[in-house]
């Protein structure tokens, strides 16, 4: 255990200008706020990465931006295509430390241009209303100070880190996984910037997810002369619907929700096609066995009907992130920087997912929730609290100062030391 007179004369000076950095980073993070960034929106990401990449150069190391590989989805018409992803941003210092840390985040939004949500606001409670500004671009922001901060430290030489931004998380990192995995597999540990729950508090363990579109067929008609000769795709999707949300109960840490039924046209015709959009959370590796077993007795149900065809498409993309004696360590010694630096830190079990739980797959114990507090994610009063910025910088330059200064204990499962 350390306290606040443990540390450098350096590390004083770094957390108090971080103290005194909160209302540049909010600045810096309605700037980006601005820029429409939806997974989808490519000139827009392609903004936001100019804005990243020249925002990053301030950091010793090249920037460096990475073509990610096309992605499949299953389109209306019920067929596979592939979609384009915006680029991944890149930086590296000292890969050959033998302590690697992974600091990874995202930014993309899911608002995409249209959305009628595009410009931040303050508020008169402190809050800053905007999109982005917690979930996560505000945690870019953090992500950068903490960095730069750090590097003006003499022990920085002796740890090394890779920084991974991505385009696509909001969508479950569908083109990013592969850079997600590589980097999980050889760091130390990992740090994530995805806000602070709306109390402060950081997530622990988290659910696992999947998601899946079932693709049925069965036969067009004439709804009135020939009715008896059609097989109504969408009648059958919707009763798939109830059968899987009837899921929903058997086990207490998996759910099922169903998203979408797409089909139909003319109401004279009896429709062959439908789409059913559902998202599945999980707890374990079991789990997602157990629910690929169910699925498939559903699956087998239609399509043991006469006149009928179904396939499912997807898949548990990110698994489940369970705690452990290395996420237990991790934590506590968050909790001590926290109260280093003044104010206390608690964590719980989070139903959401992030790019935490593909680090975590890949054998790299992480916190995924070091950004800005805040809430309302997802909607149109995404809020982050301005007051915490400054705070949460001065944890992950702590963070990673304490790893560098040697007052970590590495020796904890799933923290791995290069060339030891």
């Amino acid at each position: 255990m350390f306290t606040f007179e443990d540390l450098s004369a350096d590390e004083h000076r770094e957390l108090a200008a971080l103290a005194e950095a909160g209302e540049a980073l909010v600045t810096r993070t309605m700037e980006w706020s601005r820029i429409s960034s939806g997974s989808g929106n490519l000139p827009g990401l392609r903004r936001m990465a100019d804005a990243l990449e020249d925002a990053f150069e301030a950091l010793p190391g090249k920037v460096r931006r990475e073509a990610l590989p096309p992605f499949a989805m299953i389109g209306a018409d019920g067929t596979e295509t592939l979609h384009e992803a915006g680029e991944a941003l890149t930086l590296e210092m000292r890969p050959d430390a033998p302590i690697q840390i992974a600091l990874t985040g995202h930014y993309d939004t899911v608002f995409g241009p249209d959305h009628p949500f595009q410009t931040p606001m303050r508020q008169s409670d402190g809050r800053i209303n905007g999109p982005g500004m917690a979930d996560m671009k505000g945690g870019l922001a953090l992500m950068l100070a903490a960095l730069t901060a750090f590097e003006r430290l003499p022990d920085a030489r002796n740890i090394g880190w890779r920084v991974l931004l991505s385009p696509d998380e909001e969508i479950g990192s569908p083109a990013s996984a592969g850079r997600l995995a590589d980097l999980g597999r050889f760091a130390t540990l990992g740090l994530t910037f995805e806000p602070a729950m709306a109390d402060g508090a950081l997530a622990a363990a988290r659910k696992g997810s999947g998601k899946f579109a079932l693709v049925v067929h069965g036969r067009a008609a004439h709804a009135g002369r020939d009715f008896a000769l059609g097989r109504n795709a969408l009648a059958l999707a919707a009763y798939l619907a109830t059968r899987i949300d009837g899921l929903n109960g058997r086990h207490p840490e998996m759910t099922f929700n169903i998203g979408r039924i797409e089909g139909g046209g003319p109401l004279n015709i009896v429709p062959d096609r439908a789409i059913l959009r559902f998202e599945a959370r999980i707890a374990s590796a079991e789990d997602a066995v157990r629910a690929k077993g169910w699925l498939d007795e559903i699956l087998a149900d239609a399509a043991a009907r006469e006149g009928f065809s179904a396939h499912l498409h997807g898949g548990f993309h990110r698994p489940a992130k369970p705690m452990s004696a290395g996420y237990d360590y991790l934590l506590g010694h968050a909790r001590e920087c926290a109260r280093a630096i003044g104010f206390d830190l608690a964590w719980r079990d989070s139903g959401g997912v992030c790019e935490g739980n593909n680090l975590a797959a890949a054998g790299c114990v992480n916190i995924d929730t070091l950004g800005p507090i805040g809430g309302a994610l997802h909607s149109s009063d995404e809020w982050a609290d301005g007051a915490s910025f400054a705070p949460r910088a001065q944890l992950s330059f702590l963070l990673l100062a304490n790893l560098a200064a040697g007052r970590m204990d590495l020796s904890q499962p799933g923290m791995r030391r290069h060339g030891a």
